[in-house]
């Protein structure tokens, strides 16, 4: 009776809801409706920073911590794109995230005829070593991680980024970098692509491969549900895709001989932020545990930190409005 006395007619009562995923929604909870399922502390939830990792995967979460803060960045030419990065450093950003124009990420020349009017658009335009240079002189690679959000051509740009830093003085085994390198996520959702399936995954597998025995602070691919929702899959269904994704690149590596627990502890995830708060809460906490367990039930894994779900995660462009594009 006290809800009726706030709706004033009985056709604006709201009678079900549903969340994006298709997951309806009671009006409230209670001790019963997880006794109905089976709950089970320990398997289920457990403690933070301990498996599987619903709750967080550090006892204190950011209190002990705070995350990288790196803004997506990439100016048309490498000089511009330099001055740029210096300024947001120097504004106290602890990472770098450099955006590429098209051409780049597809591989071609800027002065190649078919992509004229696109070269330095979207980001920053890269031809050869000495723009690599150009981009990162006197940013402190031993300090400052980069995410290279490219996909078609990322072991060609992780290996720019390594010649760049070792000519500056900078070791291999120093270096942190994520080149985004999903290249099944363009194939899904996006579009950048160049090779066909096998040869493609072939050359993530590569990346991976290579920066296990070379490139220990390296994490050599992301993979992206975060475009795959872009593209209009749900938030169960964004974890799904990404989640299938992972172990294609799992299986490519692992038939090269490696054991997952080599490996997986380098994945790293780029994931959607927007829409309904509760619903992105339950997203993120049950992504947590499912990548956990999967990496322990399904493929072995016995190393802690190698179950955590890292990765970098921001909001979605589909959530923003004409009047405030950004």
């Amino acid at each position: 009776m006290g809800v009726a006395r706030y709706i004033k007619d009985e056709k604006d009562a709201i009678r079900d809801v549903v969340y994006q995923s298709g997951i309806r929604v009671k009006p409230s909870y209670s001790p019963r409706d997880l006794e109905e399922v089976g709950f089970d502390y320990a398997k289920d939830l457990g403690d933070p920073g301990e498996y599987p990792f619903t709750r967080s995967l550090h006892p204190l979460g950011y209190r002990s911590r705070a995350w990288t803060t790196r803004q997506y960045t990439g100016f048309g030419t490498p000089a511009e794109t330099n001055r740029r990065f210096k300024l947001m450093i120097s504004h106290g950003q602890t990472g770098l995230n450099v955006a590429f124009d098209l051409p780049t990420q597809m591989g071609y020349d800027s002065d190649d005829p078919r992509v004229v009017g696109e070269v330095g658009r979207v980001g920053m335009a890269v031809d050869s070593l000495r723009d690599f240079e150009t981009a990162f002189k006197d940013i402190p690679l031993d300090r400052i991680g980069s995410g290279l959000t490219i996909n078609a051509v990322a072991c060609i740009m992780l290996a720019m980024y390594q010649a760049v830093a070792e000519k500056s003085g900078y070791p291999a085994e120093a270096i942190s970098a994520t080149p985004q390198n999903d290249i099944l996520k363009e194939m899904v959702g996006r579009g950048a692509w160049i090779f066909p399936v096998d040869p493609a995954v072939r050359l993530v597998g590569d990346a991976i491969e290579y920066a296990v025995r070379a490139l220990p602070r390296c994490n050599p691919v992301s993979i992206c549900g975060y475009h795959i929702r872009e593209s209009g899959a749900t938030p169960a269904q964004e974890i799904a895709y990404a989640f299938e994704i992972a172990k294609t690149y799992i299986a490519e590596v692992q038939g090269r001989g490696l054991q997952v627990d080599e490996f997986v502890g380098s994945f790293s995830f780029n994931l959607n932020v927007y829409g309904n708060l509760w619903e992105q809460i339950a997203k993120f906490r049950a992504a947590r545990k499912l990548w956990a367990r999967m990496l322990q039930e399904e493929f072995g894994v016995t190393q802690k930190k190698n179950l955590f779900l890292r990765g970098l995660f921001g909001g979605g462009g589909s959530g923003l409005t004409k009047a405030q594009p950004e």
